[in-house]
């Protein structure tokens, strides 16, 4: 996928991060466990690319997380790769997410809030957490008459000496 400045989007390689890493294969995962707590068979192939999952820390799509799993499992199949992450999905192991790109992409739900901003030049999604902007959206929702339960907050920037967005 293109990036908004015309160049070639992937996460895979962006700021040394490698498709190569390789996955621990003796390594459980979180989300391996809680496929198992929920009773889901895990085949190799799904424990492959609940591993990589786990270990991605750039909210990858489909197609980079299943180009990163065929270099661990050359066998395994996109439309593996679609099938299981749905399954997760459905499960409430993993997050989608859809960044204004046209595609989805995911992440592995956790404990702790964070939200979300975007570089729209390079498609980095960058993790935050900010307790006054929590504090905010708690006050909002309570002058309006509830209680908040849940949100979702994403950003959608360019840097500030991106002199191509004055």
């Amino acid at each position: 996928m293109d990036d908004a400045s015309g160049g070639s989007y992937d996460p895979a390689a962006r700021q040394g991060r490698t498709a190569e890493r390789r996955v621990n294969e003796q390594t459980s995962t979180n989300i391996e466990a809680q496929c198992v707590s929920k009773g889901m068979r895990m085949t190799e192939q799904r424990r492959v690319i609940a591993r990589v999952l786990a270990q991605s820390d750039d909210h990858p799509d489909v197609e980079v997380l299943y180009r990163r799993c065929a270099l661990i499992d050359p066998h395994i199949s996109i439309s593996t790769v679609y099938r299981t992450v749905k399954l997760f999905e459905d499960a409430g192991i993993i997050e989608r997410h859809d960044f204004r790109e046209g595609r989805a992409r995911y992440e592995q739900i956790r404990e702790s809030h964070h939200d979300h901003l975007v570089n729209l030049r390079t498609g980095e999604v960058i993790e935050f957490q900010s307790e006054e902007i929590e504090q905010l959206q708690r006050e909002i929702a309570r002058r309006l008459g509830y209680r908040l339960i849940d949100h979702r907050l994403e950003l959608y920037a360019v840097p500030l000496d991106d002199k191509a967005a004055s």
